[in-house]
């Protein structure tokens, strides 16, 4: 068969079957009387089995190996195609993310383009500085890549990079809770953290319906940063978790700060108030327990609050007592 023939019948060009031969790879068996290249049935066979092996993307080199060399193994190679196969599919993917984030910015023109470009790739720099620029800079930047923010928050370990990230996310408003929500379905309790405190500094309702979702986390710091964020927009559905975190002594501080905040409503001040209460009756609060349960109903308004710490006044622990006797001592000169 010639080499035109074969060209047509394989899908291999005349122009490649004649570099095939250059090199080695395949020879035709014979020539016409006119000199022209005639390949033999195994000649083409050959042809068919080099381009199966190129379409694994083995090189011409190791195709010739595979073919000529019988202690050819092809464990070790094929292993490192499978390595680079993934290598050359993750440079696509991380390809195509950059290109939907710049879509997703909507610019207006190349200069605009050429901005979410550098933008992206200083929030990939491992350079802790170069990364906090890069969402500071989003204050001035017409169209911010609000995805990538969002991808960049979860990843951040740095609490410097995470706070200026957390504060670009919170002036995209809305639209940056779709991306952060997905980071709590996460396996990793720090990501699902990182999206709780993200969501936490966005004022909308959608943001406030998440983290209710969230305080049934099976991860503590999760359920804990989500009770915080819910005291703090009046979700009264924080009450119990936050009580909770004062008697086991977790950012207690700060949960009772947020239960002040949730008090400001009256008949969540009574509602707290009585949850306090009952914590302290059970008896099943240690004696540190028990100071930090009298120190938050401190800040709690309301005859409940009054009367509980009325009788704890009287208690056998000292600390407890002069605690609730001074609260009410302040009390009495408002």
């Amino acid at each position: 068969m010639l080499i035109g023939e074969v060209a047509r019948r394989s899908g291999v060009t005349a122009r490649m079957l004649r570099h095939y031969e250059s090199i080695g790879l395949v020879r035709p068996t014979g020539r016409t009387g006119a000199g022209y290249r005639e390949y033999s049935a195994d000649d083409i066979r050959r042809i068919f089995h080099i381009e199966s092996l190129r379409s694994l993307g083995l090189s011409l080199h190791d195709v010739g190996r595979a073919l000529d060399d019988p202690g050819f193994a092809p464990e070790q190679l094929v292993g490192d195609l499978v390595r680079r196969t993934r290598e050359r599919i993750a440079a696509q993917t991380a390809l195509l993310t950059r290109l939907r984030r710049i879509g997703a910015a909507r610019p207006a023109g190349w200069e605009d383009v050429l901005q979410t470009v550098a933008l992206l790739r200083a929030l990939e720099s491992r350079s802790t500085g170069a990364r906090q620029r890069a969402a500071l800079s989003t204050a001035r930047e017409g169209s911010v890549p609000v995805a990538a923010l969002a991808e960049a928050v979860l990843g951040e370990s740095d609490p410097h990079v995470a706070g200026a990230l957390r504060w670009a996310l919170a002036r995209a408003g809305g639209e940056a809770i779709a991306p952060l929500a997905r980071g709590l379905g996460a396996p990793e309790p720090e990501v699902r953290v990182r999206a709780v405190r993200s969501l936490a500094e966005i004022p909308d309702d959608r943001a406030t319906a998440l983290l209710r979702d969230t305080l049934a986390d099976p991860d503590t710091a999760v359920r804990e940063y989500a009770a915080l964020a819910l005291g703090e927009r009046g979700a009264a559905d924080a009450a119990e978790p936050l009580i909770a975190m004062i008697v086991e002594a977790r950012s207690d501080a700060d949960a009772a700060d947020a239960l002040s905040a949730l008090a400001r409503d009256p008949a969540l001040a009574e509602r707290i108030a009585t949850g306090l209460v009952v914590r302290l009756a059970r008896g099943a609060a240690v004696p540190s327990a028990r100071r930090r349960l009298t120190q938050a109903l401190a800040d709690i308004p309301g005859d409940t609050a009054t009367r509980a710490l009325t009788e704890l006044a009287q208690d056998e622990d000292r600390v407890v007592a002069l605690t609730a006797a001074y609260v009410l001592t302040v009390r009495a000169a408002r």
